[in-house]
């Protein structure tokens, strides 16, 4: 018995010291932790210069939506992969839908080298 209590001890020693590290390390630097493809993608979308087309400024003129409703949507949405066409060249389109709680928001986005740009906007009542 005295024996598994000096085990659980140096565990709980060595974790305490390896989360002290972990937090030196880490704890300012802007780390992010996106492991699911579509936190992943939704990051990588946020960090480029992103570009609203025309035809989406017009649509978002005709149903009250504005741009920070649009960096919402990319910011929380969810990206609907079977839509999306992920091997295009030379940008990758993503279908990203979500929005208020009474509206349908459906945007697509072309993702490319150093811009992504906001292709298309659907509004649905849901």
């Amino acid at each position: 018995m005295e024996d598994m209590k000096t085990r659980f001890t140096l565990y709980g020693i060595g974790f305490v010291i390896g989360i002290v590290i972990v937090f030196f390390f880490l704890g300012g630097k802007n780390a992010s932790c996106n492991w699911l493809p579509n936190a992943r993608i939704l990051n990588i979308i946020q960090q480029k210069k992103i570009s609203i087309s025309q035809e989406v400024r017009a649509e978002m003129q005709s149903t009250y939506i504005d741009s920070l409703q649009i960096m919402q949507l990319i910011k929380t949405g969810d990206i609907d992969f079977s839509k999306s066409r992920v091997k295009n060249e030379p940008c990758r389109n993503y279908w990203i839908e979500g929005g208020p709680k009474d509206t349908l928001m459906i945007i697509t986005v072309d993702l490319c080298d150093s811009v992504a740009i906001v292709k298309s906007l659907q509004v649905k009542p849901k």
